[in-house]
């Protein structure tokens, strides 16, 4: 079992950049946070800042270590970088509107497929250790491979920047455990996000 799944812990994508205000795909290109995203970042860190995290971890793309180095001072926490955690580098798709990514099935040259892209994630996840709970601060594509670990068969609505999201592991004796999602503060996703969705072995 990967380590970080031993017990409930915590999601947080960063915060927004002008790519998602437009509707652009950032992929791998490392954009930083607008002045929105730094606003949402602090706010963040004031509903993270009685969760009793223990150690926070963060992809190394600036969008979100700034949105990790935020929440980390604020809980006088020190801060983690995984490169593993980066988002999906999605090749000639970068820079185009996300609708590229409903009109066109095959990846383009020099992007990352989806097995790669969750192969890698799931190794950073794996270098997680103690202390615990964790707060990871990552991508859209992190909590992709987080639902595809955790809850396989349940689609999860996108998650949205810098909204802090528990996900909390629910102890079934003799039965894999099962993983609910609840949003921490207002935000326009459903709370819970998700019923209880039962994870595989």
């Amino acid at each position: 079992m990967i380590p970080l799944f031993s017990q409930s812990f915590l999601f947080l994508r960063h915060g927004e950049t002008a790519h998602n205000r437009a509707g652009i795909i950032a992929g791998a290109t490392d954009v930083p946070l607008n002045a929105a995203g730094l606003a949402q970042a602090e706010m963040a860190a004031e509903l993270l800042a009685e969760a009793g995290i223990a150690a926070i971890w963060c992809s190394p793309l600036i969008r979100a270590r700034v949105t990790a180095e935020t929440v980390a001072a604020r809980l006088g926490l020190p801060l983690r970088v995984l490169p593993g955690l980066a988002e999906r580098n999605w090749g000639a798709w970068e820079g185009q509107p996300y609708g590229v990514l409903v009109r066109e099935m095959v990846p383009p040259g020099g992007g990352e497929g989806p097995g790669a892209f969750q192969t890698r994630v799931t190794a950073a996840l794996a270098q997680v250790t103690s202390p615990f709970p964790a707060l990871i601060v990552g991508h859209s594509g992190t909590a992709r491979v987080l639902g595809a670990l955790l809850c396989p068969g349940v689609v999860l609505p996108r998650f949205a920047n810098a909204v802090p999201v528990l996900w909390q592991r629910e102890e079934d004796v003799g039965h894999a455990p099962d993983w609910s999602l609840r949003v921490l503060g207002a935000s326009d996703l459903a709370d819970p996000l998700v019923a209880a969705a039962r994870a595989q072995p």
